[in-house]
């Protein structure tokens, strides 16, 4: 009878996981996979100091 159980549960699992990767990879969510993987560019850099655009240590 466990093993039953831990067949279902592993077919389970396996089935879940195989229809996130389908549905992360589908096409229909290419514009917003595009989008995700630019926004590291759109942030600022960090340690930037706009405060004193001169370049002046003080």
């Amino acid at each position: 009878m466990v093993a039953i159980i831990n067949a279902v549960m592993t077919t389970l699992a396996m089935v879940t996981f195989l229809g996130i990767c389908w549905w992360a990879f589908s096409r229909g969510r290419r514009q917003a996979n595009e989008e995700a993987a630019l926004l590291p560019f759109a942030l600022p850099d960090e340690g930037s100091n706009d405060k004193n655009p001169g370049g002046s240590n003080e």
